[in-house]
């Protein structure tokens, strides 16, 4: 009796599937449209934040709920998307309609992969997360109208909920053992203190427009300074003070994290995460190895080609040359403006669909000092730009021989150019506009981008090409010192001493990228993996 139910089962299963074969390609591709624009509806309602910074104001006055059962319904919500997407059969759909269903079907596969490990019970580190998160508020929101400063002010009351779902989540890490490593944990608190000490919140306080009448600059300053002392700040000493007392001294004391339970799967899940590639860690660990002996080939001809008898004496020349040691950190973020600035009218010659929003260039803010170079998108209207938020700390440690690579990489035509205009294209479904979080791609992008200034004539300057090469060998040093430090058990001393005797970068970098790779496993690995595939490609996002 069972195998005749079975094969009743199977056979009305066979049958469902075959009739919507049978649907016309149209209808399917209806159906699908529409579970993208509904899946795309229910992130920005899950994720206020994320809805603000694509430029859709409806949520503007949310912070996300990040509790342990929302965490626990959004999962939900992504495995029905998935089961409903995958329903529905592609035959016959256009090869964009084709792939925007294996896109999004990625993107659910990997939440669940994801979830199913925990990761979400470790949302922070010295790198950032929630605190410095709503520290940056005052700089991702707009603040053109009465109406959006009152949703700033309905944010500032929300921060106390949201530092405590946190802290709800990482006990809940402390219980299964997914825990940080110690000394990087203790870094966080200091970082919170930080924040109260800067007082970021009261930024827009100094900015508002001439549209808003001065009765009202005084209503909404009174409001905000109101909130900042009665919600934000004890919400950020208390959750300071659960870091310091309970949170930190938890924290594993193995660097890798393979260490942790599930481990081998878990850093197999990162590297695929953040390189859609199923290489193994020595697979990646032996290409690095191979690539740094390949660049620094090509930095011996640089060396050479300058008089020096091989690499190491040219080096040594250059640590000490007072041109390419900064005065001051205006000057690294001056660098980086005319940079950016020269590229900018050159774009024409490289591409036929150009970013429309702006981009400026910030210091990375003292309290987050512990992050790297980075960029945020700009709104797709223009109105708020991206930004370039560079890190100058110790400044006079610093090196401004790789300035012109980076401009590239994190301006344009690298990362601003991509991810702006993505933001521009048309024809696509909405989710299909923004970032997915394909890190092998944006920042592979962003790496091949460096080498497109030599395509219209920029580093002229012999010792600004040999800061492109160091660019790209630092990105090779990554695939050795990750996959070292996670898969082959190097301690922070070997990590520190093979990035010194690459000559990439300075030692401010060198010792902050450290804590980085064993903070953030495996997305290092994805500028070298995404940069070596689009060189293989050569398509650019603009002439695509």
């Amino acid at each position: 009796m069972r195998l005749y139910l079975g094969l009743f089962f199977l056979i009305a299963l066979a049958g469902s599937v075959c009739a919507q074969d049978l649907e016309p390609v149209a209808d399917r591709l209806a159906a699908q449209n529409a579970l993208f624009d509904e899946q795309y509806e229910s992130d920005l309602r899950n994720f206020p934040e994320r809805a603000t910074a694509f430029g859709d104001y409806r949520y503007n006055d949310k912070l996300h709920d990040n509790s342990l059962a929302a965490i626990a319904q959004r999962h939900e919500t992504d495995r029905t998307f998935l089961s409903r997407l995958q329903a529905i059969a592609t035959n016959g759909f256009a090869d964009q309609d084709q792939l925007s269903h294996d896109l999004l079907v990625r993107v659910l596969q990997q939440r669940i992969a994801d979830f199913d490990l925990k990761e979400y019970e470790m949302p922070i580190n010295q790198q950032g997360g929630i605190h410095t998160n709503l520290a940056d508020l005052p700089l991702a929101v707009p603040l053109d109208s009465v109406k959006h400063y009152e949703d700033y002010i309905a944010r500032l009351h929300q921060i106390p909920r949201v530092l405590s779902e946190t802290t709800e989540v990482l006990r809940a890490g402390m219980k299964d053992n997914l825990m940080p490593v110690r000394f990087l944990l203790e870094k966080l608190p200091v970082q919170c203190q930080g924040i109260i000490d800067a007082d970021p919140f009261l930024i827009p306080t100094k900015r508002f427009p001439a549209s808003i009448s001065p009765e009202e600059q005084k209503r909404l300053t009174q409001q905000i300074t109101d909130a900042i002392r009665t919600d934000v700040v004890p919400a950020y000493k208390s959750f300071a003070t659960f870091l310091r007392t309970e949170y930190a001294p938890h924290g594993r004391t193995v660097l890798a994290v393979t260490s942790l339970p599930d481990g081998e799967k878990r850093y197999q899940n990162d590297i695929y995460a953040r390189t859609t590639t199923h290489m193994t860690p020595d697979e990646i660990h032996q290409l690095g190895l191979r690539e740094i002996e390949r660049i620094q080939a090509e930095m011996t001809v640089i060396a050479k080609r300058e008089g020096f008898a091989d690499l190491a004496s040219f080096r040594a020349s250059l640590k000490t040359n007072p041109k390419y040691i900064p005065a001051s950190a205006e000057q690294i973020l001056d660098d980086f403006r005319h940079y950016i600035a020269q590229m900018e009218p050159k774009l024409p010659e490289l591409f036929t669909l150009l970013p429309k929003s702006p981009v400026t260039v910030e210091a990375i803010p003292a309290f987050q000092s512990a992050a790297a170079t980075h960029y945020v998108t700009g709104t797709p209207d223009g109105k708020r730009p991206g930004r370039v938020v560079v890190a100058t700390s110790n400044f006079a440690e610093r090196s401004l021989i790789d300035d012109e690579a980076i401009a590239y990489h994190e301006g344009v035509p690298g990362h601003h150019m991509q991810l702006s205009v993505q933001q521009q294209l048309t024809g696509l479904p909405k989710f299909r506009l923004h970032g997915l979080g394909f890190n092998a791609y944006i920042e592979g992008w962003a790496l091949y981008a460096e080498q497109l200034g030599k395509e219209v004539g920029f580093y002229q300057d012999p010792v600004s090409d040999y800061g492109r090469l160091s660019s790209e060998l630092f990105r090779a040093v990554r695939l050795v010192v990750d996959t070292g430090i996670h898969s082959k058990g190097w301690t922070r001393d070997q990590v520190v001493d093979f990035l010194r005797k690459s000559g990439a970068v300075d030692e401010p970098t060198i010792q902050s990228e450290t804590d980085r790779y064993i903070a953030w496993p495996a997305q290092a690995l994805s500028y070298k993996l995404g940069q070596l595939k689009s060189a293989n490609s050569a398509i650019a996002p603009g002439k695509n």
